[in-house]
């Protein structure tokens, strides 16, 4: 086995504006970076398997994340590493304010079962958690982004030229 780290260092991440649109700018920017650097790995590895960890300390209101991602953008995510059609391994990981890591939770598991939840949180006894909005969705956070499109890019360009100069084993098949 050789094992590598694959690091993309970002800064705080996510637009400081009330504008949903410029905040939908920045996740997309967020996910596109991610889809190119996984398509990347998997393409040099070859995986036989992936194990995808979902941490949650990565969306908007965390208490300790410097993020700011709304849960369909996470889920995006996964959707697109379902996409590869290997065998995967899911878990949670990280996440500091509970009620959104259980909403991340329920819609990536929705993702993964390739089926659509409502919006709304239905009637149960935790309910009172969940409100005023009793809603899937977060509100989107106000982490200013520190990263600029040129940054995104050296590091993009970065961690692709690593993943060129590394070294893999073959990947065999029975």
């Amino acid at each position: 086995m050789w094992p590598h780290a694959i690091n993309v260092p970002l800064k705080a991440f996510i637009i400081f504006c009330k504008f949903s649109s410029y905040i939908l700018l920045a996740e997309l920017s967020f996910t596109r970076l991610f889809k190119t650097i996984i398509s990347k790995v998997v393409e040099t590895y070859q995986p036989g398997a992936i194990v995808l960890q979902c941490g949650a300390d990565s969306l908007a209101g965390d208490r300790l994340g410097c993020f700011n991602l709304s849960i369909d953008g996470h889920a995006e995510c996964v959707r697109f590493v379902k996409r590869f059609n290997l065998p995967l391994l899911v878990s949670g990981g990280g996440g500091y304010t509970k009620e959104n890591v259980a909403r991340c939770w329920t819609v990536e598991t929705g993702v993964l079962l390739d089926t659509e939840l409502p919006e709304e949180i239905p009637e149960n006894v935790y309910i009172k958690y969940f409100g005023p909005e009793f809603s899937l969705k977060i509100p989107n956070g106000h982490i200013e982004n520190l990263n600029s499109k040129s940054y995104l890019s050296s590091i993009k360009m970065q961690v692709l030229e690593n993943l060129r100069c590394i070294q893999h084993a073959p990947r065999t098949r029975n």
